[in-house]
């Protein structure tokens, strides 16, 4: 028998001893044997049922609580299992600083920064604050402690260690003690991270500064990220204003002559020119499926077979998988239109244009061609095309644009990164190839 079991049985022996004794030898005449049973298994009830209370002590007085041991602060910063570090990879302000992202992210911080409350501020107002005080810092509201601006004005961080250096205008306020550090973009002071203390013992500055500093990379990338997505859509909007004028003056006058000629024809032709202004001005995001983009090809080559006839041939090769895939939007088109008019136009023959799309599951690509059996281009006219840039003077490939290209390169490089391949190749009289292998979305 183990722990208090033996106690126990033992504890019973006894009892019952003393029933016995009492019941038979004490008394005279003895008790019968019911009435002694009827005893013992009171008395043994008894000591059982008392018997825990018995191990478990005296109570505690009423009012007194028992005394939890105090939780000592890791100097690793480790509070709750989860470390500085791990906190400062996954805080949600790599969105930007907006209302919501400090509040989630002063609601992660509060425990593990050893304040009592924590805010985090623009250089105007209050994002977030969590914690004593927050009744009149109130989110939205100008800042009103003089700690705060001083640490905006001078870009270091400050440390209080008394309530008249913190300057809150409220008598009450019962924040005594912080450590006020510059949130910064590059130079660029951008708001602070306030951490208080309700007692005189200011919070520790090297975790403060730690974190702010994280909190500034994190910052700094939302930055980035803002960035490179506005001049990914200025150069989607300067494509979208780039669908060429001389195209549309094209396709009308073909129209015009068609309505003397074939009006139902010249009727199809300006409802396909409706769908294809429709996709190119409404399409929004970046991404579309395949199949739109497919669908926007064929509407232009339609139309341009309307305006060249059987001087133009269009060859369609395109993996039904490809159909489902995500693919950057204006890039296939603008790469067919460059071989229809600088390929096909400029042969006195004509000529023909292939497209091709593969989807490869094992690299996770999705590869499309564009080739064409026309003129083709002189290398330093390729050369050119690829900087995006125009031909400088009339002459011999000025009629070249490499606002097309150099436009889809960038955009790509925005979207991609260095995940992408983007290979032009061009032999004079030979005609053009252009191979495009993006991630597989």
């Amino acid at each position: 028998m183990r722990g208090g079991s033996g106690l126990l049985a033992a504890v019973l022996a006894a009892a019952w001893l003393l029933v016995y004794l009492v019941t038979q030898v004490l008394v005279a005449p003895p008790l019968d044997v019911a009435a002694t049973l009827a005893a013992g298994l009171v008395v043994s009830t008894v000591v059982v049922l008392g018997y825990p209370s018995a191990l478990r002590g005296p109570r505690a007085p009423a009012g007194r609580t028992a005394r939890v041991p105090r939780r000592r602060s890791d100097p690793r910063g480790m509070r709750d299992g989860l470390t500085i570090a791990a906190a400062g990879r996954s805080v949600p302000l790599r969105n930007g600083l907006t209302p919501d992202a400090a509040r989630r992210t002063a609601q992660l911080l509060k425990p593990l920064l050893g304040g009592d409350a924590v805010a985090i501020t623009d250089t105007e107002q209050v994002l977030a604050f969590v914690g004593p005080g927050a009744d009149h810092h109130p989110v939205g509201g100008a800042l009103q402690t003089r700690v705060a601006r001083v640490a905006l004005g001078k870009g270091r961080t400050v440390v209080v260690h008394a309530r008249d250096g913190i300057g809150c205008p409220e008598p009450d306020c019962p924040l005594r003690t912080a450590v006020v550090a510059p949130l910064a973009v590059g130079e660029r002071v951008v708001g602070t991270l306030k951490v208080y203390r309700t007692h005189d013992e200011p919070p520790p500055r090297v975790l403060v500064d730690d974190m702010a500093s994280m909190l500034s990379l994190h910052l700094e990338l939302a930055e980035m990220d803002r960035e490179r997505h506005l001049a990914a859509d200025a150069r989607l909007d300067a494509l979208r204003a780039q669908i060429n004028p001389h195209f549309l003056f094209n396709i009308l006058n073909t129209i015009a002559s068609k309505s003397r000629t074939d009006p139902d024809e010249a009727r199809q032709l300006l409802l396909r020119l409706s769908d294809f202004f429709r996709y190119a001005v409404r399409q929004d995001g970046h991404f579309a499926e395949f199949s739109q983009e497919y669908f926007f090809v064929r509407t232009y080559v339609s139309l341009e077979q309307a305006r060249f006839g059987d001087r133009l041939k269009v060859r369609y090769d395109i993996d039904p998988q490809v159909l489902t895939t995500r693919v950057p939007v204006l890039v296939i088109q603008p790469l067919v239109e460059n071989a229809v008019k600088h390929g096909v136009a400029d042969s006195v023959t004509g000529g023909t244009v292939h497209l091709r799309a593969r989807v490869d599951p094992l690299t996770r690509t999705t590869s499309i061609r564009v080739s064409d059996d026309g003129v083709g281009m002189a290398p330093d006219v390729l050369d050119r095309l690829l900087a995006g840039t125009r031909s400088p003077a009339p002459g011999p490939g000025a009629q070249h644009s490499g606002v097309g290209l150099g436009n889809i390169s960038q955009r790509l490089d925005a979207l991609f990164g260095d995940r992408y391949t983007f290979d032009v190749a061009s032999t004079p009289g030979g005609g053009t190839t252009v191979d495009l292998r993006i991630p597989l979305r």
